[in-house]
């Protein structure tokens, strides 16, 4: 099954929209509370695969530079792809750029900024009209993307930057529901994406159900042409994928691969279409 989302007269298929709007505010808090509370060998531990807790935390102070400087000031200078480059080698490169001429910066220095600017960034979101458009969502195929989507998808990847600081640390994930189920809600924006290659008979569900005070159901739908999230609820699906908020969130950002979750997963139904659903991924990867 192809799907072509720029055939699809709304955004429907998405489902309801995410109003992340209010807990910008807070998380930014959270990160910076975060990052106080780190011992001086703290910023040297390994965060994600060759970045340490610094350069993660200059990484999240490089895109609330961006999103201001683009949205919020109208600033589009800056590097472009080049001849041949795809999408994600040129985030991946502009964002390992940013890291490494962000290491002559020392950590108090770098805790100043990012209390400067990371407040303006979560005022530039509250601000937001969630209804504009904007910046394309590739792991949900859609360009130009809502901006409660777009808004969205940046606060999963402020909380998980923060999770993956705290999991350097020694501390364990942050599970407070209010934004974890925030976050979870979006990174289930992509099922209908990660199925696009999926043939299957127009009414075929298939149904995740998230386990906890965070957790949720989400139900995609297939039609002639695409997979659709606009039914929130269905009986008896072909196949119904369980999981708890933890393996779900770090499936999503490929913390853990999907045979990890597979096997950590309570599946009824077809297996096939549960394998499926377990390659969905809410990050550019």
């Amino acid at each position: 099954m192809n799907t072509r989302f720029k055939d699809v007269p709304s955004h429907s298929w998405l489902g309801a929209p995410i109003d992340a709007r209010p807990l910008f505010a807070p998380e930014q808090a959270a990160l910076m509370a975060t990052l106080r509370g780190l011992a001086p060998a703290d910023w040297d531990r390994e965060a994600v695969p060759g970045w340490t807790v610094r350069d993660l935390a200059a990484h999240v102070l490089g895109d609330f530079y961006g999103r201001l400087a683009r949205d919020r000031d109208g600033h589009h200078d800056g590097p472009g792809l080049v001849p041949g480059e795809t999408l994600e080698a040129f985030i991946h490169r502009v964002n390992q750029e940013w890291v490494h001429a962000c290491r002559r910066v020392n950590p108090t220095a770098l805790l100043d900024t990012l209390d400067l600017i990371g407040g303006q960034a979560a005022r530039f979101f509250e601000a937001t009209d969630p209804d504009a458009p904007s910046l394309g969502v590739s792991w949900a195929g859609i360009d130009p993307a809502p901006m409660w989507l777009d808004s969205a998808r940046d606060f999963t990847e402020f909380w998980t930057h923060r999770q993956q600081i705290r999991h350097a640390v020694g501390q364990g994930t942050d599970h407070d529901p209010r934004p974890l189920s925030i976050v979870l809600d979006t990174f289930m924006r992509a099922l209908p994406h990660t199925l696009r290659e999926v043939t299957a008979p127009a009414g075929t569900r298939v149904q995740v159900r998230i386990d906890g005070p965070a957790g949720g159901t989400w139900t995609a739908t297939a039609t002639q042409d695409h997979w659709s999230l606009d039914q929130p609820d269905a009986e008896h699906p072909a196949a119904l994928v369980r999981l708890d908020a933890e393996t779900a969130w770090r499936l999503c950002t490929r913390g853990i691969r999907p045979d990890a979750a597979m096997a950590r997963a309570r599946v009824d139904g077809d297996r096939e279409l549960a394998e499926a659903v377990c390659q969905i991924v809410s990050i550019v990867y």
